[in-house]
């Protein structure tokens, strides 16, 4: 194990500029430290390939090296411009990935995180991607000649970190202010008290899929039938839309604002082919509060506009939990496609559970339509 500050003081040493996509648990604790830097010298961008190309600029205005963090699903994001812009057999660019290793051989995960971990060092291998796995202190003077060699070779290099390896003091969870806010498990229970018997519901990997879940078992709410995206994390839209429009049956895909920033092009996919059957609800807290509440910078979008502009018939907004029922009713209602913006707090369900029979799963889906 090693100090998160420590490792912080020595990308810090080598100069390097810091980028990211979609942050990861296992590096929370280093953006909590990014946080507080500047917006030049930490950019956040919408997902990994956005991220690894915004380093590529950087790169190529100041002659200096990026660091973009990600998590290692988020490998898949960022295979085209790795590949097709930073590969050494095309314009050579040095940049360091730090790489939060989910699903890493000596760790249980699920099974998601587990198909990508075993698959992750073949992927880096496969791009001619030097790397190394950081598990102390004593490592990170191997951290140090690596970047070096990425600067000397013109390369991308890597640095893999598995699950408990970073120290860092815990933080006490971000409070909510405004306590007028809708809680997520509010906004969930009230939709699966409120839709058709012959709803289909799509949901958005993290927090959002494992509350509704688990609402539905304590509370025993069986009407409709749930497909959760466990990862495919911006995918949910076209995984909604693509069932809806083989169906009469209302399809309602549940998502998030850090999922649908990173393919926010869906929503014109949506708007042009969806039917009045297709229903998308935004659950809004401007935070990837899955893997540790870094903001997504989601919060003063006019989703209205956007989506209206893009081909939805209806928008609609909710702030107050006292608009909670009414509007809700009023958009399942409504022809489609239509979209509702809730204004959500942070903050979770204790001891959520996860989806595990995912075939199970699958097959129940399935036969509902």
């Amino acid at each position: 194990m090693l100090h998160v500050k420590n490792l912080f003081k020595i990308l810090v040493k080598k100069k390097v500029n810091f980028f990211t996509g979609v942050p990861d648990s296992i590096l929370k604790s280093l953006s909590k430290i990014l946080e507080k830097k500047n917006k030049k010298n930490h950019i956040v961008a919408t997902n990994e390939g956005s991220a690894i190309s915004i380093g590529i600029g950087y790169h190529l205005a100041t002659n200096k090296i990026p660091c973009v963090y990600l998590q290692n699903s988020g490998i898949g994001n960022a295979l085209n411009p790795l590949i097709s812009i930073a590969h050494r057999k095309v314009y050579s660019v040095p940049m360091l990935l730090l790489i939060g290793w989910r699903g890493s051989p000596k760790f249980k995960d699920e099974p998601q995180h587990k198909v990508k971990g075993a698959i992750t060092k073949k992927l880096l291998h496969l791009m001619n991607i030097k790397y190394l796995l950081l598990k102390n202190e004593n490592d990170l003077k191997k951290l140090g000649k690596i970047i070096d060699k990425s600067k000397k070779s013109n390369t991308p290099v890597a640095c893999l970190i598995q699950k408990n390896t970073l120290i860092y003091k815990k933080e006490n969870n971000v409070k909510n202010l405004i306590s007028n806010k809708c809680k997520r498990e509010e906004v969930i229970n009230c939709l699966l008290t409120t839709i058709k018997k012959n709803t289909n519901i799509v949901s958005t990997t993290g927090f959002t899929s494992r509350e509704l879940m688990q609402i539905r078992s304590a509370k025993n709410l069986k009407i409709g039938k749930d497909f959760y995206m466990v990862g495919g994390m911006g995918h949910a839209a076209m995984v909604a839309l693509g069932a809806s429009l083989f169906t009469t049956k209302q399809v309602v895909c549940l998502d998030g604002d850090g999922s649908l920033l990173m393919h926010m092009g869906s929503l014109n996919t949506v708007g042009f082919l969806a039917n009045k059957n297709f229903k998308h609800i935004l659950l809004n807290n401007n935070s990837h509060e899955s893997v540790g509440g870094q903001v997504t910078n989601a919060e003063k979008i006019n989703f209205d506009k956007l989506t209206k502009s893009l081909g939805y018939k209806k928008y609609f907004l909710i702030k107050q939990k006292k608009e909670l029922n009414k509007k809700i009713s009023s958009f399942i209602n409504s022809n489609g496609p239509s979209f509702l913006e809730i204004k959500i707090a942070r903050g979770s369900l204790s001891k959520l559970i996860r989806p595990d029979d995912l075939k199970k799963i699958k097959k129940q889906f399935m036969l509902s339509f």
